[in-house]
């Protein structure tokens, strides 16, 4: 062997020696990936599939909803499960409505992992979703409640998105101490609408969405809306209902979709204004499938409808003021303007045509506590039967007490 050659059989014997490191080791050899030995090895590696979730299974609609609210404080207690288990076994209750998040912004059931957890000090319930199940199989209607724009939880972490101080440039709080998140904050709409989703995949198969609003028991000359347009409230709060439907109202893979609903206050049904919190009746009805206006007596002012004492009346709050509601939602047009309505002609004032809704998408909150007045089997009975003399079959029982007034219910058949 000649001294040329040396060379070129020193830089061959180089090259062999990588590709055998190659091979045996990998490519980290060459700088950079992760060492792949053979193919068994590629597969004993791979991640394992992770499993698809089955949907919850989900009880069907009533016919006529006869719901009770329950807090998520209640629906932790074991005597308070007893207690609303019996109410639905031996009167005509057929349906609980549950706190999914309450008024201090705490998510009731445990988050899954890809979904923001806040946390919260509020009453959590560690087995929502075997909860769900049980009243499922008691063919128990579920429907479960969120508490949207008053979130004292979600503005501390995000301050930047609440409603804000002009005094303090922090997070605005009304008279209670509670903060709400900016009407058109729209990362807290993803926020809604995740939590809504999972909401429905635990088994909720309504989902109902309180304090839909803008904040109004406050000092309303200090607030700043860093994101939407207080003097456009309505059209703000309707881009936000309209998101919702297009988010949440979709299918799960077993092929149900969410019964949305949401409370409006109980003067919507009345007044033609948005009592400066941005609700209007005519602007919600396009996206849900049924609205609660919550037609307590005792929230409405002396002079409603004639009366001194609304307390005293408690038939007739209920009854005008679904008739009103009834009117405007099957009527066939209105003045009122609405992203989902087409305008009819130039004519002023503008007329806009809307769809006329069946009178049973209306589902109205009744009072079964003492505020203003005395409320027991009568008084209760008498607003379950006003809401039925205006052509309504299902209603919804607030108690904060979680305490029904049993004599004032049906027994069951």
């Amino acid at each position: 062997m000649n001294k040329e050659t040396l060379p070129y059989l020193a830089i061959a014997l180089a090259v062999l020696v990588i590709v055998f490191l190659a091979v045996l080791f990998g490519a980290p050899v060459f700088g950079k990936g992760t060492a792949v030995y053979s193919s068994n090895v590629i597969q004993s590696e791979r991640l394992p599939d992770i499993p698809v979730p089955k949907p919850a299974l989900h009880v069907a609609i009533p016919s006529a909803v006869k719901t009770v609210y329950m807090s998520q404080c209640a629906a932790s207690s074991n005597s308070f499960r007893e207690e609303f288990i019996s109410l639905l076994e031996e009167t005509e209750i057929n349906s609980i409505i549950i706190d999914v998040k309450d008024f201090s912004g705490t998510v009731s059931f445990p988050r899954g992992k890809d979904v923001e957890d806040l946390g919260g000090t509020g009453c959590k319930v560690p087995d929502m979703k075997e909860f769900l199940e049980d009243l499922h199989k008691r063919g128990i209607y579920l429907i479960g409640r969120i508490t949207v724009f008053q979130d004292p939880l979600y503005t501390a972490v995000h301050p930047e998105l609440a409603v804000q101080s002009i005094k303090t440039g922090t997070s605005w709080k009304d008279y209670k101490g509670l903060s709400f998140v900016d009407v058109g904050a729209k990362p807290f709409w993803d926020y809604i609408v995740d939590l809504s989703r999972e909401s429905h995949q635990i088994g909720f198969d309504e989902l109902n969405f309180d304090y839909v609003r803008f904040p109004s028991d406050g000092p309303m000359s200090d607030v700043l809306f860093n994101h939407s347009d207080y003097s456009q409230r309505p059209l703000e709060l309707e881009k936000f209902f309209r998101y919702l439907k297009e988010k949440v109202k979709v299918a799960d893979s077993a092929g149900h979709s969410p019964i949305l609903s949401a409370d409006l206050f109980g003067m919507t049904t009345t007044n033609h204004d948005d009592l400066t919190i941005g609700q209007v009746q005519e602007r919600a009805t396009p996206y849900f499938d049924f609205i609660a206006p919550m037609t307590y007596p005792s929230h409405y002012p002396a002079g409603f409808n004639g009366y001194s004492n609304p307390n005293n009346n408690v038939y007739g709050v209920i009854k005008y003021s679904v008739d009103r509601a009834i009117e405007r939602l099957t009527a066939t047009t209105t003045r009122i303007n609405s992203l989902s309505y087409e305008r009819i002609g130039t004519s002023t004032p503008a007329v806009y045509a809307k769809p006329s809704r069946d009178p049973n998408v209306l589902r109205p909150w009744l009072q079964d506590f003492d505020y203003g007045g005395d409320y027991g089997p009568v008084e209760v009975r008498a607003q379950i039967q006003a809401a039925y003399d205006a052509g309504l079959n299902s209603w919804m029982l607030w108690a904060p007490s979680n305490h029904y007034t049993r004599g004032a219910l049906e027994l069951a058949e």
